[in-house]
């Protein structure tokens, strides 16, 4: 089976106005009495999360190691009338960003458990060699503890219409041995009350727990660790409730 990053119309079959204005609203409560200028998203992916910074008077470079998603990331970005400043990388090595630095650099959409565990602190790492004096390290991701502590099986989307058409999307999650998750996307396409057509992928994850984040960025001097919900304008908590969570921390 095929990655979902490998079909850019698919996997922003689920963005829209206002999950567009949600992202907006995010950015805009997280950066509220912040200095932020300029930001780096080494997992931009298509853009979806962290293009609406633009909107913000904020300047946005990214970075992805799917081409495909990176052009339906650039085309977004010059139907906005901005130029965009994007480069394939894996966020392993962020050497292709040379000696730049940034106000935040965001590692987006759940990317972090793409990786190792151990590769995650290299990522770390890597990010904040691209962090202005006095600037951010952003996370957004999964609960992993609290996905590895339920062990629930089913994600279910609630259901949404593209040009007339219902499109259902479904998660399957398997808990591998090696301790790493599969998770099965299904989409299934209808008209008339029938399904006409499906999509089937599949994603390997490496369950990351906050603490290890946390640490890292510690260990690293970012003593000031904020956690917020996703969005982050949502009413925060107990982090055990959370589905998926945002770090902010300050160099």
């Amino acid at each position: 089976m095929g990655s979902i990053y490998d079909h850019s119309e698919i996997y922003d079959l689920l963005e829209d106005e206002n999950r567009y204005n949600a992202y907006k609203k995010h950015w805009k409560h997280l950066f509220e009495g912040k200095e932020i200028i300029s930001m780096l998203d080494i997992s931009i992916g298509s853009g979806s999360v962290t293009l609406p910074v633009l909107d913000l008077g904020i300047s946005l470079s990214g970075s992805d190691l799917s081409e495909t998603m990176l052009n339906s990331c650039s085309k977004k970005i010059s139907d906005k009338g901005f130029t965009p400043n994007l480069k394939v990388a894996d966020f392993r090595d962020l050497s292709c960003w040379g000696n730049q630095k940034f106000d935040i650099v965001a590692s987006t959409g759940n990317a972090l458990a793409y990786v190792s565990n151990e590769d995650v602190c290299h990522v770390l790492e890597e990010m904040d060699k691209h962090v202005a004096d006095n600037g951010f390290i952003y996370i957004d991701t999964r609960n992993w503890d609290k996905i590895l502590k339920e062990r629930n099986r089913f994600y279910l989307y609630n259901p949404f219409f593209v040009n007339g058409d219902r499109v259902n999307f479904t998660q399957v999650w398997d808990y591998n041995s090696d301790g790493t998750m599969t998770f099965n996307l299904l989409y299934t396409f209808e008209k008339d009350s029938k399904i006409y057509k499906k999509e089937i992928f599949e994603e390997h994850y490496n369950p990351v727990s906050k603490q290890l984040i946390t640490d890292k960025l510690t260990e690293l001097g970012y003593n000031e660790i904020q956690l917020f919900n996703f969005p982050s304008y949502a009413p925060m908590l107990p982090f055990e409730d959370i589905e998926w969570y945002t770090i902010l921390a300050k160099k």
